[in-house]
């Protein structure tokens, strides 16, 4: 389906954005993975990708606080592949306070990562996308992106911008066939999570399994976590013909997180 095409998916040596580039890698589409890790791990995952989906891929090491990286990147890609169609605003990380004790470097860093990040690529990428009159911009925000919680003044608000610029871009982009959405997954079961999981099970003396309940239970009426595959599914359908008039919108995947 995506056969010729290139993603450009940020934050994507491991989680959510690993999933996500695997399932575009899939239907055809070549990937420059980005993100933060081993290099022999990430090296290895470059070189499987390709072997194993028959398609082309590379890495960028661009820091997602930096915009001249952000913007160097995509520009890079577009030489190196010929194209960037598809851009995955994945990149993210968290800390939590109360709003009186949060560090103002660590709110910095949140919004240049979580939130400014996808308006540098996406700035970068449009002009491209629409020379060639088509693209899929697709931003993962999170539950957070539509609701709150205590102790993520950074995140929730990064995420809810990312939200607003992910409408706004859709509304820019609409008569060039490039669409913009927001996917908004709720718990996924990431190796960051599994590890959050097993290090609070073995600080409180509990099982893994009580942990993982307590953590759905107060958020997800379906008490399952979502997994990457999932979210890459999504994002596959979202880059699909089916999807073209689709744009503007929030997907949530969230076991119910935001329904009530």
């Amino acid at each position: 389906m995506l056969k010729g095409k290139t993603a450009i998916v940020t934050g994507s040596t491991s989680g959510i954005g690993e999933g996500i580039a695997k399932a575009l890698a899939g239907q055809g589409a070549n990937i420059l993975f980005n993100g933060f890790g081993d290099r022999a791990a990430i090296d290895t995952l470059v070189a499987d990708t390709a072997q194993q989906f028959g398609v082309k891929t590379d890495y960028s090491d661009a820091d997602m606080s930096k915009p001249e990286q952000v913007r160097a990147m995509v520009a890079n890609a577009e030489k190196h592949f010929g194209s960037v169609d598809i851009l995955v605003n994945n990149a993210g990380i968290q800390f939590t306070a109360k709003i009186e004790e949060f560090p103002a470097e660590k709110w910095d860093a949140i919004l240049a990562i979580n939130l400014s990040s996808a308006f540098h690529a996406t700035a970068a990428a449009v002009p491209g996308m629409k020379q060639r009159n088509w693209g899929r911009i697709i931003n993962v925000a999170s539950a957070h992106g539509l609701v709150a919680s205590v102790q993520k003044s950074a995140y929730v608000t990064a995420k809810h911008g990312l939200v607003g610029l992910t409408k706004v871009v859709a509304l820019e982009m609409g008569e060039h066939e490039i669409t913009a959405n927001a996917i908004c997954p709720g718990w996924v079961l990431t190796p960051l999570v599994e590890k959050q999981i097993k290090d609070r099970a073995t600080k409180e003396g509990r099982s893994e399994e009580a942990v993982k309940n307590e953590l759905l239970g107060e958020k997800q009426s379906t008490a399952r976590f979502s997994t990457p595959e999932q979210i890459g599914a999504l994002a596959v359908f979202l880059c699909s013909d089916a999807a073209i008039n689709i744009t503007g919108t929030t997907h949530s995947i969230d076991g119910g997180w935001t329904a009530a």
